[in-house]
């Protein structure tokens, strides 16, 4: 759950002054972005237009790939603070290890989350023996600053609950959807669900108007409050629905994210989110002296190096650019 740039650019996002507060209909294009070896991800979040929807603040789409002669995804150990990564699979598998001791296999439709708190490195594989196929999302949550400084951990939840309606699978990834709660912990109110969709589908799905939300096309042709929103992309909605209309043109598969929009103003830059400069240098200087992050044991690699820091100060502001 990376961000491999080798020059990130810090994104500056948080506060609700720039929050959508009516309905709206933004197409998010994604960024082409390679992520190890052999996957190439396209980036959602942050995006050029949009910051954050709710408390998530990145969100990756990979796949399908075929990786049957390949060795699929390969992300070496990494740090993060501030934060909680979401791995969400609807092919493949992702070997996770990280610097708590944790050693996890997450398959199709089971919930791979890791808090990092005050601070955790970890990394992500294809497993040897792995299937031919890869294809998920990966994404981060922002912590608020009562947590973000919480002792890190994993959490690998195999089974959650779903909302069910005609034609519609709703598997609630994190967060609460339709009075349904997923297990995985969260600290600010917020939604994840996975849609399964069958063709014909034409469905409402209901939601809290003080949320803003987005939807996520995974597979599939999809219509999202009339929009189709093509696999990859992104369709923001603002704040002040109640409903969603869905309609499928094909089976497909879209996840749903949303959330209380995020009022800290925030830095994110590489694998941290933080409040200011000065946390971001200290959490780089912490990862390249070895201190701090703990160790990833079983990885057969080096860690990432860590980037140069961007010669301009950052400094958080809003939620867009």
């Amino acid at each position: 759950m990376s961000n491999l740039d080798r020059a990130p650019v810090p994104s500056l996002c948080g506060g609700r002054g720039f929050v959508v507060a009516e309905p709206v209909r933004e197409l998010l294009s994604p960024r082409h972005v390679r992520l190890g070896e052999s996957t190439e991800v396209r980036r959602l979040l942050p995006n050029l237009g949009r910051r954050m929807i709710g408390a998530w603040a990145f969100v990756d789409h990979y796949g399908p790939d075929d990786i049957a002669d390949e060795p699929g995804m390969q992300v070496p150990p990494h740090p993060h603070i501030g934060l909680q990564t979401v791995s969400w699979l609807h092919e493949g598998e992702v070997l996770h290890r990280d610097s708590t001791g944790s050693l996890q296999t997450i398959r199709p439709r089971e919930l791979g989350l890791m808090t990092s708190g005050r601070a955790i490195s970890h990394s992500e594989e294809s497993p040897r023996s792995h299937a031919p196929t890869l294809h998920g999302a990966q994404l981060w949550v922002a912590l608020p600053d009562a947590h973000r400084h919480t002792d890190p951990h994993f959490e690998h939840h195999a089974t959650l609950p779903a909302v069910t309606a005609p034609g519609l699978t709703a598997t609630v990834i994190l967060g609460d959807l339709d009075g349904v709660t997923s297990p995985g912990t969260a600290y600010t109110p917020i939604v994840g669900a996975d849609l399964a969709l069958t063709r014909g589908a034409d469905v409402r799905l209901p939601l809290v108007p003080d949320f803003e939300y987005g939807v996520l096309a995974m597979s599939g042709e999809v219509q999202v409050d009339g929009v189709p929103v093509l696999p990859g992309s992104m369709l923001y909605l603002g704040c002040g629905r109640r409903e969603l209309p869905l309609r499928a043109e094909s089976d497909a598969a879209v996840m749903l994210l949303g959330g209380e929009p995020f009022d800290e103003e925030l830095i994110m830059w590489w694998n941290f989110v933080a409040r200011t400069q000065e946390e971001i240098e200290q959490a780089r200087q912490d990862w390249t002296t070895g201190t701090r992050f703990g160790e990833v044991h079983g990885y057969d690699g080096p860690p990432l190096r860590a980037p140069d820091l961007p010669a301009t100060p950052l400094k958080p502001r809003g939620r867009v650019r």
